[in-house]
């Protein structure tokens, strides 16, 4: 197996500054949000940023979806240094060299694009019990311009590097145009584009630009929330997961070289995964409810372990044992931080047992593997780009 390279894996979205703080029912009461939730901050929610940090003990961490998800891979590879790339906007501000310092910490190859006219944007993550509730307030984040940074030549060739790509449906909200680009990047040159369904309000409010990037999408995950929206929203006339998995791996697709992989997520539930033709049920990591401290990144944790196996063009099932993994040391600590390093230990043989496998079925899983080898490396690539010294 080829060692991974830098760049070959490319993240894009919204990166965001996490403010985490445990609340009570009233604080969610008060702003009209649910205890288990995702939306975007209104009028009536721009006093919650204020007041959680004047009131409550918060914690600040480096976040946004897809930046927690590349961000992890890089942790669960260590080795080499900037694997993973990542692109977004912030604003020319304290929070955004914040941002920049934290993915340089992260060895994460952060490009931002930089703008003054709005500040870098925050999350509040409201925590009750195992909960939480994230009001994204994107500012600086729904700036993203495509012209200016995803279509200039230095930042394009970062694209071309990678082999996976990966961004979550909440960038749907701000640049489903350079979305479309890079799905059609990857489709165009068989490499591989996953994406999150994120939230309900994507399936929901967001059908268009979400359907119109489904066709080249190679692996769409999702929690069984979001799935069963989707669900409704596409007149799927189900609430089986199983059954969406099935249909949601049916719809159209450009690139008919591999299969679409659903991966469907249910907390402490299993996992939910289509394998070749068959639905798969893959069981989580066992914890005991008095560990888990925060539940705040735990979908983006799974999304990240499972892209740092996918990168280094392993089966399938050990993404997903190294999704479980991720998810479960994170869920461990506040926000969506880790230890310096994992211990993540690959067991193929038990996580066959423990899925209930047979040799046949897992042959599937290293068909997958190979049509990952079989996308094409970035050793061809000419174009040289400098890092500026804040990435």
């Amino acid at each position: 197996m080829p060692t991974v390279s830098q760049n070959a894996l490319f993240g894009m979205g919204n990166p965001l500054l996490d403010i985490s703080a445990v609340v009570d029912k009233d604080f969610l009461d008060k702003y009209g949000l649910k205890p288990n939730d995702q939306i975007l901050a209104e009028e009536k929610h721009k006093a919650l940023f204020d007041e959680i940090v004047q009131k409550s003990k918060v914690e600040y961490h480096a976040g946004g979806s897809t930046q927690n998800s590349v961000k992890i891979a890089q942790w669960m590879i260590q080795e080499p240094h900037k694997v993973a790339t990542f692109f977004g906007c912030i604003g020319t501000d304290h929070f955004g060299e914040i941002l920049k310092q934290k993915a340089a910490e992260a060895c994460v190859d952060a490009h931002y694009y930089e703008q003054s006219q709005e500040p870098t944007g925050t999350c509040a993550a409201c925590i009750t019990g195992d909960n939480r509730s994230l009001v994204a307030n994107l500012a600086a984040a729904n700036c993203y311009n495509k012209e200016k940074h995803l279509d200039v030549d230095r930042n394009w060739s970062l694209v071309e590097k990678a082999r996976v790509y990966y961004i979550a449906g909440f960038f749907l909200t701000v640049s489903p145009e350079s979305i479309l680009k890079v799905a059609k990047h990857a489709s165009d040159n068989n490499k591989i584009f996953g994406l999150n369904l994120s939230a309900p309000f994507i399936s929901q409010f967001f059908k268009e630009p979400l359907m119109k990037v489904m066709p080249y999408v190679d692996i769409i995950f999702g929690n069984e929330t979001e799935a069963a929206t989707f669900a409704k929203e596409q007149g799927f006339e189900t609430e089986d997961i199983a059954e969406i998995a099935r249909r949601v791996q049916s719809l159209p697709k450009v690139n008919k070289n591999r299969q679409r992989i659903v991966v469907f997520t249910q907390g402490r539930e299993d996992t939910v995964a289509t394998v070749g033709d068959k639905v798969k049920m893959f069981p989580v990591l066992d914890i005991d409810q008095n560990h888990i401290v925060d539940t705040n990144g735990a979908g983006d944790a799974f999304v990240g372990g499972f892209l740092s196996e996918l990168v280094q063009e392993k089966p399938l099932e050990e993404c997903i044992r190294a999704g479980h993994y991720a998810a479960n040391v994170i869920i461990r600590r506040v926000g969506c931080t880790f230890p310096e390093k994992p211990d993540f230990q690959p067991d193929l043989v038990q996580m066959a047992a423990g899925s209930g496998f047979d040799p046949q079925e897992s042959l599937q899983l290293r068909g997958w593997r190979s049509l990952v080898a079989a996308v094409p490396t970035a050793s061809h690539q000419t174009g040289h780009y400098q890092p500026s010294a804040a990435a």
